[in-house]
């Protein structure tokens, strides 16, 4: 079974999650593709996923979660407390999704726009398809 985060590889707020995965996912369950990517491209197209998507997808078990349900079920794969965030998936979609959208849309304003491409560390290498 692989779990894969999609991200956006232009986004430095998504490319800094990417590295808080890494640090916090010690048993390396989860590998990484940008959605800019040829493997990012054909997961987003295997998956029926709009081309347009704006959110972290999470490929697991050949389902694909968005918005805080990826991001809640990447909660649930990390080290230590993290995982205590899953209970939020007991909060209606719409609602938690209301939060997400709302980082979303500040999340280049959060963190300046990175102009170049995050390199992994060879241990992470890897990790990355």
């Amino acid at each position: 079974m692989m779990k894969v985060v999609l991200f956006d590889g232009e986004c430095n707020f998504c490319s800094q999650s990417v590295q808080f995965i890494i640090k916090r996912d010690k048993r390396k369950q989860f590998k990484f593709a940008s959605l800019q990517s040829t493997s990012g491209r054909e997961l987003v197209e295997k998956h029926n996923i709009p081309k347009t998507i704006d959110s972290v997808v999470l490929v697991d078990n050949d389902r694909a979660y968005t918005k805080s349900s990826a991001v809640l079920r990447i909660a649930l794969g990390l080290d230590r407390y993290w995982k205590l965030l899953y209970v939020f998936l007991l909060v209606p979609v719409p609602l938690r999704n209301i939060i997400y959208d709302i980082i979303a849309k500040n999340r280049h304003k959060l963190l300046k726009q990175n102009n170049a491409c995050m390199i992994p560390s060879k241990e992470d290498l890897d990790r990355f398809i």
